[in-house]
């Protein structure tokens, strides 16, 4: 199959002219090239379909009535091993039937002669740039598989091998999935390579952290809402669920759902259907559901905050992401991936690990799991400078948000009463402040300190009026 070759930084792309008269050919070939195309030319169909067989064009300009193989020859030869290409057939006045018969054998559109130049570069322009967009989210496609491919998920001990079997296995089933696992572990990460490696694949992937909205928001969030549902309603908003129709919807922290949202995340997943804010029309959705909690569901269920009836329909496949802790003969695994990665995005020359660093992080307990020891690296990695040895003090290991020299002093409360929103917010402000000091104002070393990722940190700085760092 030849598959169109996308355009060079100096053409808009590749176009073969095929066609036996000289006058056409050179018209069109100064036409194109004014246009910023790049032109070769055929004399004949035989002549044509070589140059087909052999390169690789974002359009090919085929005339119809040629001697010994005309257009319709040519395209009976090419189409069965080439339906990528798109050919635009040249037909003469009075064999318009002829170029019908053509779209039907596998032409994209026809021009009679003398065609209009302005239209036909338009028509040119709309194909290519279709073609362009088709092979963009395919590469898309075939990028969001690779990324989130089973190899690219590390680990090689027996507890990860015998999870990833399981991920392998239900990879392809309509089957919901419950993943549970500490914060930091990679919870998401699977989630993503279950749909990569799914039918669902090509359709959208829809993370939901459950945990950040507030329930009116989620369910507005989640089911959408018409015109008028609400005072802000000012137009139709589609939800998260119809989104990801035919797709795959991520739900994090899905233990923090109010017990509202929980009723009518148990009908979606019974009823495969829902109604927005406003509305009186219910809307069928193929969805799958993916969820993910660092909570004892179990125990939220016993507490009476969880209904137990969701948490069964949920917990259909039960995947437990193990602690870095228990798997520590993937330290070394982990922490060089995360160095080639960030020496990559850092467009840095590569570390390595020095003995007594990599005893240092095999000995430490990762609190916050594989996310800690990613942003421990990034941290490492700035604070190396030019060194390509990473030493033991290039990693500051901590369990704790920032380091303390003291005892955590009690805040006091006036009689008068304070506005929790606004001492919460310098006291997260103040902790932000004394991280990027203490890590000379680089943001992925303070992230580190924090347990944080740095868009994390990031976020939290702009949404406490400050950019410091």
């Amino acid at each position: 199959m030849i598959v169109p070759q996308s355009a060079t930084p100096q053409t808009r792309g590749r176009i073969l002219v095929i066609d036996d008269e000289a006058d056409i050919r050179e018209g069109l070939e100064l036409l194109l090239t004014s246009e910023g195309y790049s032109v070769e030319l055929a004399h004949n169909g035989r002549e044509g379909i070589q140059k087909l067989d052999g390169g690789r064009y974002d359009l090919a300009l085929l005339d119809l009535m040629m001697p010994d193989m005309s257009g319709m020859d040519v395209l009976a030869e090419v189409r069965p091993r080439d339906r990528e290409t798109p050919i635009f057939m040249i037909t003469a006045y009075g064999s318009v039937e002829r170029a019908v018969e053509a779209i039907k054998a596998g032409a994209n559109d026809y021009f009679s002669k003398p065609w209009d130049n302005e239209k036909l570069i338009i028509e040119i322009d709309r194909m290519i740039a279709s073609r362009h967009l088709e092979t963009e989210n395919t590469q898309l496609k075939r990028a969001l598989v690779e990324r989130y491919s089973f190899p690219n998920i590390i680990g090689r001990s027996e507890g990860m091998v015998r999870m990833l079997d399981l991920v392998g296995q239900v990879a392809p089933s309509r089957s919901t999935i419950l993943i549970t696992g500490e914060t930091g572990t990679g919870k998401e990460l699977v989630a993503k390579a279950i749909h990569a490696n799914s039918p669902r694949a090509t359709q959208m992937f829809v993370p939901v952290n459950s945990g950040s909205l507030s329930p009116e928001l989620l369910e507005s969030t989640l089911f959408g809402h018409i015109k008028g549902a609400f005072t802000s309603a000012i137009h139709t908003k589609k939800g998260y669920f119809e989104v990801a129709d035919k797709g795959t919807i991520f739900f994090d922290e899905i233990g923090t759902l109010g017990p509202e949202t929980q009723i009518k995340l148990l009908r979606v997943i019974q009823e495969k259907e829902f109604v927005p804010l406003g509305a009186t029309e219910p809307i069928k959705v193929d969805v799958r559901i993916v969820a993910a909690t660092n909570e004892d569901l179990g125990q939220l269920v016993k507490d009476g905050r969880f209904r137990e009836d969701l948490y069964y329909r949920l917990n259909v496949v039960p995947i437990a992401m193990p602690p870095l802790r228990e798997h520590p003969e993937d330290i070394p695994l982990l922490a060089n991936h995360f160095i080639e990665q960030t020496c990559r995005q850092e467009r840095s020359s590569l570390r390595r690990l020095a003995p007594a660093t990599l005893n240092k992080l095999r000995a430490f307990s990762w609190p916050g799991n594989v996310r800690q020891l990613q942003n421990a690296v990034e941290m490492a990695v700035a604070l190396s400078g030019v060194r390509q040895l990473l030493i033991p003090s290039d990693f500051v290991l901590t369990g704790r948000a920032v380091p303390s020299s003291g005892p955590v002093q009690p805040i006091a409360v006036p009689e008068s009463g304070m506005n929790f929103e606004q001492t919460m917010g310098r006291i997260e402000l103040q902790i932000l402040e004394e991280a990027l000091r203490k890590a000379g104002g680089n943001k992925s070393a303070a992230a580190g300190l924090l347990g944080l990722k740095r868009t994390t940190l990031a976020a939290k700085l702009r949404s406490l009026g400050t950019t410091a760092g």
